[in-house]
């Protein structure tokens, strides 16, 4: 067995979590932040819109196959109960670290809800990245704590006088 040394190198410096479509500008708003969150805002809403008009299609195939109006109103009530779960759930998951069992059975409703889940892209993108609350507080945390690791480690380590031994 190897002896461990004692010359570790010390910790790294903490680095930002990259977000989706805008890597790690969100720190400083640099690089096209802007652009980028612009970008991002039209996009969430034109895919939203996009999955109305999939969804209105296939309200029309319901109808057409005249499969009567109570399937038709739970159809509509479906997709717009799953659609304000999906946009709440993932409006709180930008400000709290969701837990990630609650999240592996939620899939399947965000899934359904798709349309929430993109609104909530849009509006959460219309002030800020998405998830950049949470990532900014978890990296100022992670600064400061650093900062206070590498504060209290003052001079040379084996400069200091060492213990007398105890008998």
């Amino acid at each position: 067995m190897s002896e461990p040394t004692r010359n570790t190198p010390p910790t790294p410096t903490p680095t930002p979590t990259p977000i989706r479509f805008f890597g790690t500008t969100w720190v400083s708003h640099d690089n096209g932040y802007g652009l980028r969150r612009a970008g991002v805002a039209v996009g969430s809403l034109a895919a939203a819109a996009a999955g109305c008009f999939v969804l209105r299609f296939a309200y029309e195939g319901l109808a057409i196959a005249d499969v009567g109006g109570f399937v038709n109103v739970l159809l509509v009530a479906m997709f717009a109960i799953c659609s304000a779960v999906a946009f709440r759930r993932t409006w709180e998951g930008y400000t709290r670290r969701p837990d990630p069992t609650t999240e592996a059975t939620l899939r399947s409703l965000k899934g359904i809800g798709f349309v929430g889940v993109l609104l909530a892209y849009f509006f959460r993108s219309l002030t800020e990245a998405p998830g950049e609350k949470l990532h900014r507080t978890e990296y100022e945390t992670a600064v400061t704590q650093y900062e206070r690791r590498r504060g209290t480690r003052t001079g040379n380590p084996a400069a200091r006088k060492k213990n007398p031994k105890r008998r």
